[in-house]
């Protein structure tokens, strides 16, 4: 072993992990400041590179950003919230569609891009469908829904930074159980935030995309080493897979089986027994004795999951989220560094590798950690239905991944795979701090206020300016929102709406036929459904429930469940069909510009 490494293995509990992090975190400072060393001072080169990603950084980089906290902590703890379906519904449609998105959309946006000079989807999405108004209904819209977005990666950090840190300021910040002395989540997100509005600031859209394959490259390696790690401390894969066939077994299936529930009933009824007084000896003190109190740790049971069925129109209608990606805005700013459309062959290709080398690892964590004990103790001291051991704090499916790797137990290795996590999580919060304020500065000020007139030092100074904002607001929510939605449904219904603006963009790229008043129909039926569907579920939890992402109709006397992405975009391709047959066509000029001479 290194000196270095043996020194940190010497350091208080919780301090190891924190030197790492902030080694981590050191790195990026200083990849931001190699970045600012070749930026050129433009507004072109501070948002979209100068349009010169060659295709390992694109690859990389867009892939970093897409693979955010919700691949890593949304992911294993959806795995251990719902079972193994949540790779089906969302990592195998993810791998296929957004490939094809990246070929059939990013491709001719990109085309698009470098010929007529456009750094946002506003840009382009004015002149095609020949509204300057359109923008003011987009923007807003844009701007909503990429803050959860953003949201989600700041609670990831906070969460894995105060999970990893356990220990280490003991007498400073206090707390209880297992993140007692832990950096808290207030500070954690607040250094993860500034260290990604720094290092952005430093070196715009190169900064990002350096950062992004970085980060990349870190997470892709400590996620296998973290899986085999897990694995090898609960006694191989095997053996893990084993303890959930015993206490969870529904959580291997998509469905639910009568033995599911009956082994559920016989787990739930023993660790109820172990939660009752014991009885007392002849010989004892009357003092009652809990045998899975905290004074007696050693004798917790596991509490099982309530079984959870996932029916075949759910996990279908999942297929609709990965459009999403069409329409993020971050990712269209990527799809504009790039420096050839030959620059995408490797994206498509690689991406779906990429997402299953992820997420794999991460929902069989995710599995095993409804199960996993170490110690004669369970990892996770709760379940989605409560806390397990009595007193214990309940973290939530955010916290899951985190505690996994705590449990390892190596102060070295813990620290190494926090800050693999940690690298995932970041990986796609610096594109969209850039992307908004990029979008605020083009399509707003510059094209509103300025008329489409400001110099380039203006937009530089604007767009980073607009960037502090978004940081400083994203952190406040990210502290209002830490225990009110977890990852996984915060991120479905974003996903939600930013699918529902895919047949604009399809149709404004493929059909001709597509008019103004189409678009607009299309926005505000995809988008209207989605408010409606959100408003009404959370209602009726008083806005204190997990925000559940799937709606529910009853056809033929069967409640049927899917996600609202699905109706979003069936009514907004309806809309956008309908309205623009029954509405004059584009101008020849505009339809040539777009689609060619016939």
């Amino acid at each position: 072993m290194l000196p270095a490494a043996l020194l940190l293995a010497d350091l208080p509990p919780g301090m190891t992990q924190l030197w790492i992090i902030v080694a981590y975190l050191a790195a990026l400072i200083l990849l931001g400041l190699a970045s600012n060393s070749v930026f050129k001072g433009t507004a072109v080169d501070y948002f979209v590179a100068s349009r010169g990603v060659g295709p390992v950084l694109l690859v990389l980089s867009v892939f970093g950003t897409t693979m955010t906290a919700f691949a890593i902590q949304g992911s294993s703890g959806e795995a251990w919230a719902s079972g193994v379906g949540v790779y089906g519904k969302m990592a195998s449609w993810s791998g296929i569609v957004h490939a094809a998105c990246f070929f059939l959309i990013g491709v001719r946006l990109w085309a698009l891009g470098k010929r007529y000079g456009y750094q946002t989807q506003i840009q382009f999405f004015r002149d095609r469908f020949e509204s300057s108004n359109i923008g003011l209904l987009l923007f807003p819209i844009l701007v909503v829904l990429q803050m959860p977005y953003i949201i989600i990666g700041i609670i990831g950090s906070g969460t894995m930074i105060e999970t990893a840190t356990a220990g280490a300021f003991p007498e400073l910040f206090g707390g209880a159980g297992v993140t007692k002395g832990a950096i808290p989540f207030w500070l954690g997100t607040l250094l993860a935030t500034g260290v990604v509005w720094l290092y952005v600031s430093l070196g715009g859209a190169r900064a990002t995309a350096w950062a992004n394959a970085l980060q990349t490259v870190i997470f892709l390696v400590v996620g296998v080493v973290t899986f085999w790690a897990v694995a090898g401390k609960l006694g191989g894969a095997d053996s893990a897979t084993k303890m959930v066939q015993e206490y969870n077994p529904s959580k291997l299936t998509r469905g639910v089986t009568p033995e599911h529930q009956q082994i559920y009933k016989e787990k739930l009824a023993i660790w109820r027994a172990s939660t009752q007084p014991a009885p007392a000896p002849a010989s004892a003190s009357s003092t009652p004795a809990f045998s899975a109190s905290p004074a007696s740790p050693r004798q917790a049971a596991l509490r099982p999951h309530a079984p959870r069925e996932m029916t075949e129109l759910e996990f279908f209608s999942y297929g609709m989220i990965p459009l999403s990606v069409a329409m993020f805005p971050h990712l269209f700013q990527l799809w504009l560094t790039a420096r050839s459309a030959r620059s995408f062959r490797l994206t498509v290709t690689l991406h779906p590798l990429l997402v299953m080398v992820i997420w794999a690892p991460c929902i069989a964590i995710g599995i095993w950690a409804t199960s996993a004990i170490v110690n004669g103790q369970p990892v996770i001291p709760y379940t989605p239905q409560g806390e397990t051991i009595p007193g214990q704090r309940v973290l939530g499916p955010n916290a899951v991944i985190g505690l996994m790797v705590r449990m390892l137990a190596d102060p070295v290795v813990g620290g190494l795979l926090a800050a693999g996590v940690l690298a995932a999580i970041l990986g796609g919060m610096d594109a969209q701090f850039l992307c908004l304020g990029s979008m605020f500065t083009h399509d707003v000020v510059d094209h509103y206020a300025s008329g489409d007139g400001m110099s380039d030092r203006q937009r530089l100074l604007t767009g980073r300016i607009f960037v502090v904002l978004v940081v400083l607001a994203s952190w406040l929510l990210a502290l209002g929102l830490k225990s009110v939605q977890p990852i996984f449904g915060l991120a479905v219904w974003c996903f939600s709406g930013f699918s529902a603006l895919f047949p604009l963009v399809f149709a404004a790229l493929y059909w001709k036929r597509t008019t103004k008043w189409g678009a607009y129909a299309s926005i505000a039926a995809g988008i209207g459904l989605g408010i409606y569907y959100y408003v009404d579920i959370n209602r009726k939890t008083n806005w204190s429930g997990r925000g559940e992402p799937l709606v529910h109709y009853q056809l033929f006397g069967t409640d049927i469940g899917v996600v609202p992405a699905m109706p979003m975009v069936l009514l907004a391709a309806l809309a956008l069909v309908v309205v623009s047959l029954i509405t004059p066509r584009p101008a020849a000029a505009t339809l040539e510009k777009f689609f060619g001479r016939r």
